[in-house]
């Protein structure tokens, strides 16, 4: 028995491993060549767009999507924040889809594992969907419901992120590191610095102008070096130092190129987007290697309708399609990380329509039903997702009947192992060679440029 045990642990734990170092490459290829993208498109310069449901609104809000960050909820935040400056809710939802479908990591890593016929079938069932979604929720979302969801946007009143100190808004209290501006006086003395109104305690973030020294802890301010001269009114810069701990202040730092400026910046949202879906991506792994390796064959095919049951075509697919939508209701990981269960599901016997559905259906997960109800209300959340559920069943089915119709179906025989032995000399050895430590190298920049962010004057 215990042999069986540690049998089935070695199993599950080389499954995972042959998962990780199929996925390494491609995941992060896609999500640095995403991250340079959305570095050159900021998502405020189209936002203005997106005030009425139209053709062209659609196109902007998928662009957008395809460009913005793969993380389902950090998708399920911009959809939001598209909805708080006024887009209609026809281009949220359609932002929403494209973002966690349409995404480039996610297109490499299908090809990676499930073949080309699956990254067509996704990119025509992703149009498919955001256009049904734009017809349905401009169509048949109660207005009456849209009055409340835009109320209660209104009622959550959203704090802004300071992200560190904003000058205008410190006062001599105790939540505001005890820097009163106004209580500053100007004389030819002291270049408008009175110091004896500046006060320090502990609970006004440590800050005493008269112990003040540049060392990691202070933000790197030492007063005693401060000059006094007609040009820079008694403050020398090049005594400021910076370092990971120290504000984020460097002022003696040689500028950096152009183009190392939008590497750092890119890098920025490299690290942010890890931060997001890095969790989501290993339970995805995680999830998907127990149940691959748990699971026989015969165990997945129980799940579905066998093609014996003498359904009509149009039946099974139905059926298959609701099936992989609520397997994918459960298992909540992320658009990236449900890639690997879809496989599962296809080689356990699945439709090609089913598979679709099960990978389209990532906004529909438990946790992402629970975000649309604390952003919008329980009424507006009830009508998303099923407006969201009808769409994604008719899309599953479209694609369906379109790929089984032209013949263009990947048999099984066809579609990468799922456990095949990536180890070895191969591509997929030598493409992991070269980005596990670029990516490293990446994410480590954007942390410290992120770091750096942490000061706004």
């Amino acid at each position: 028995m215990g042999h069986d045990i540690s049998g089935l642990v070695i199993h599950v734990f080389s499954t995972f491993g042959n998962m990780i170092w199929q996925i390494f490459w491609p995941l992060a290829f896609g999500l640095i060549l995403s991250s340079w993208i959305r570095n050159l498109i900021p998502v405020s310069s189209v936002v203005k767009h997106l005030g009425k449901t139209t053709p062209v609104s659609l196109g902007f809000t998928t662009f957008l999507g395809m460009v913005s960050s793969s993380c389902s909820y950090a998708a399920a935040s911009l959809s939001h924040t598209l909805l708080v400056k006024k887009s209609t809710v026809a281009n949220a939802m359609a932002f929403l889809v494209s973002s966690t479908n349409l995404i480039v990591e996610m297109f490499i890593v299908l090809v990676a594992l499930m073949g080309w016929t699956f990254l067509w079938g996704e990119v025509i069932g992703g149009l498919i969907l955001i256009a049904t979604v734009g017809f349905l929720f401009s169509r048949f979302f109660p207005q009456d419901v849209e009055q409340e969801l835009r109320q209660h946007l209104e009622d959550a009143q959203p704090q802004k992120a300071s992200c560190g100190m904003d000058m205008s808004e410190m006062s001599g209290d105790h939540s505001d590191c005890g820097m009163d501006m106004s209580k500053m006086k100007s004389d030819d003395s002291d270049c408008g610095m009175d110091m004896s109104k500046m006060k320090s305690d502990d609970s006004d973030c440590g800050m005493d102008m008269s112990k003040m020294k540049s060392d990691d802890s202070d933000c790197g301010m030492d007063m005693s070096k401060m000059k006094s001269n007609d040009s820079d009114c008694g403050m020398d810069m090049s005594k400021m130092k910076s370092d990971d701990s120290d504000c984020g202040m460097d002022m003696a730092a040689k500028p950096q190129s152009a183009t190392m400026e939008k590497i750092t910046k890119s890098a920025g949202f490299f690290q942010m987007d890890i931060a997001m879906i890095g969790k989501e991506i290993l339970i995805g792994v995680v999830v998907s290697s127990i149940l691959i390796a748990l699971m026989p064959q015969d165990g997945w095919r129980a799940l579905f309708i066998s093609n014996d049951a003498g359904l009509p075509v149009w039946l099974h697919s139905f059926l298959d399609v609701i099936i992989g939508i609520f397997v994918a209701m459960i298992a909540y990981v992320c658009s990236v990380g449900n890639l690997i269960l879809a496989a599962a599901l296809w080689h356990g016997g699945i439709s090609f329509g089913g598979v679709i559905g099960f990978i389209l259906s990532d906004v529909l997960t438990i946790p992402m039903i629970r975000v649309y109800q604390k952003y919008y209300g329980k009424r507006p959340a009830k009508w998303m997702v099923g407006l969201l559920f009808v769409a994604i069943l008719f899309t599953g089915l479209c694609v369906d009947a379109i790929f089984n119709g032209f013949g263009w179906v990947t048999s099984d025989q066809t579609v990468r192992a799922l456990n095949q032995s990536g180890f070895g000399f191969n591509m997929t050895t030598v493409m992991n060679l070269i980005f596990i430590p670029v990516s490293i190298w990446y994410y480590r920049l954007g942390k410290k440029a992120n770091a750096g962010m942490g000061m706004s004057m």
